[in-house]
């Protein structure tokens, strides 16, 4: 048998695990996770190779009703990968009912003849009776190829979800050399390195209002020397991410430093400022300059 590859799509609303599913099959994080619904909102490629096979996950938006033009070009960018991938994952969670947001996406799938598996996350907080019923009522529906219950935090049934999409691949080339984890380039990386942070940090009504540019970055002499901003709608949410005696934005600066330190393996100095851009969710070239694609 020859090689086989190909790219996988993963998505569902948002909060189910799709980033920690990703990281969970890299074994090593590449996308950003927090427990903030719609925290990814660029598609990010994990690369997964093996001996037989080479596996290009896709982690997508969560798909949701968008209510500004950041959210829209979030669900378009999930919705178009539906139509592009080799297999497709439609993760679930123990909320797995059928609410308007999985109607949605299931109406969706329908349509589609790509493969498709259905990923019920995080079984480790669901009774077995609730996971029956639950596997039961999507199998029902006559959409999945396959369906495979998971743990994405703890790494449960990942391994037999992996020989089950290899044995759904293509032959195919090997996309990207064996070294290669993710596509995304260090700029990227960094700044969702310190968005993650930022909304570790943060209160609930912040965090869809918070976007990070990297103004600057150099490598000189085993030093990467970063300078960065963080933007926000609104003056008083400055004040909330810089903190009494800037306490908060150390804090995120700091936390942002190690993790940056340990994906590069060398020293790192980092310059954060706060800035206000009112309203840059609904701002076409706002979005286009933090790296979103706009119509």
């Amino acid at each position: 048998m020859g090689y086989k590859s190909g790219f996988i799509g993963i998505v569902g609303r948002p909060n189910v695990g799709k980033s920690t599913l990703m990281n969970a099959v890299l074994e090593e994080k590449v996308a950003i996770i927090s427990d903030k619904p719609q925290t990814t909102r660029n598609v990010i490629r994990g690369v997964y190779t093996k001996e037989n096979a080479q596996m290009v996950f896709i982690d997508t938006p969560g798909i949701h009703k968008p209510k500004n033009k950041l959210g829209e070009y979030m669900t378009d960018s999930a919705v178009r990968t539906l139509n592009e991938v080799d297999i497709i994952l439609f993760i679930l969670d123990e909320r797995a009912d059928f609410g308007p947001g999985n109607e949605y996406i299931l109406n969706l799938l329908k349509d589609i003849k790509t493969p498709k598996i259905l990923v019920i996350n995080k079984i480790d907080k669901i009774e077995p009776d609730l996971f029956k019923e639950i596997y039961e009522s999507y199998e029902n529906l006559g959409i999945f190829d396959e369906i495979y219950g998971v743990s994405a935090i703890n790494g449960k049934n990942i391994e037999a979800l992996l020989s089950k999409i290899e044995e759904m691949l293509p032959e195919g080339p090997k996309f990207f050399p064996e070294d290669t984890l993710t596509d995304q380039h260090e700029k990227f990386l960094i700044s969702e390195i310190i968005r993650e942070k930022t909304l570790l940090y943060l209160e609930d009504e912040i965090p869809h209002g918070i976007a990070v540019s990297i103004v600057s970055l150099s490598d000189e002499d085993d030093l990467i020397t970063i300078k960065a901003e963080i933007y926000c709608e609104k003056k008083s949410h400055k004040g909330i991410i810089i903190g009494k005696e800037g306490r908060k934005l150390k804090g995120i600066g700091k936390s942002s430093r190690i993790e940056i330190e340990r994906l590069f393996g060398a020293k790192v100095f980092l310059e954060l400022w706060v800035k206000v851009r009112e309203n840059w969710r609904e701002n076409n070239s706002i979005l286009k300059n933090f790296g979103y694609f706009s119509r």
